[in-house]
């Protein structure tokens, strides 16, 4: 006898612990969406760098600038970093010698080995002949490409620039898309202020 009300006392409990966390019955439960973190961006304010590089340029004030060592001595790397975006822009510059099609194809290839992960590349040409500025930009679009954003630029004689965006995380794009969309917009504002030497 014990034993039975023992049991309807543990059943009527959890009943009542049921029903008690369903609430009253007028309220309709529906799944949260998945969310992201909030993203501040900082000011769109530049610098300008007219150092040793043989070109002058303005670049977000939220990034630094880190140049490289090299083992090739025409070839100079940096990196715009962007600490706050764990993210980086790496260039690499070489003088043009008769190679300008060689550079540039390189350039291409490097862009089109994002093709397995991407949904689309998008080629923007770059063309300002008030400072001899010309090129191609590549917007890579989809969720796991390691480097959504890359360009070159040349002024066809004796300069080219290229450069490539990433992020140090596992790609997911769509959860950093501001960061991205902000990071294209100020590199197109240093490629358009770009000033060979």
């Amino acid at each position: 006898m014990n034993l039975k009300k023992t049991i309807s006392g543990i059943f009527a409990l959890a009943v009542g612990l049921f029903l008690f966390s369903c609430g009253s019955g007028s309220e309709t439960y529906y799944p949260k969406p998945r969310g992201f973190f909030r993203i501040d961006l900082p000011k769109k304010e530049y610098a300008t760098c007219d150092s040793v590089l043989p070109f002058s340029f303005r670049y977000p004030a939220y990034s630094t600038m880190e140049i490289l060592q090299s083992n090739d001595e025409e070839t100079i790397w940096f990196n715009l970093v962007f600490p706050a975006f764990h993210g980086s822009a790496n260039f690499s510059y070489k003088p043009v010698k008769g190679n300008l099609y060689e550079l540039s194809e390189d350039a291409r290839e490097f862009a089109n080995k994002h093709i397995a992960k991407a949904n689309e590349i998008v080629e923007i040409r770059i063309s300002k002949n008030s400072n001899r500025v010309y090129g191609i930009a590549y917007n890579i679009e989809g969720t796991n490409t390691a480097s959504p954003y890359q360009f070159f630029i040349t002024d066809s004689t004796s300069h080219f620039l290229r450069a490539a965006v990433y992020f140090e995380h596992i790609p997911n794009n769509d959860s950093i898309a501001p960061i991205i969309e902000r990071v294209k917009q100020d590199l197109d504002t240093m490629l358009v202020s770009i000033e060979w030497k």
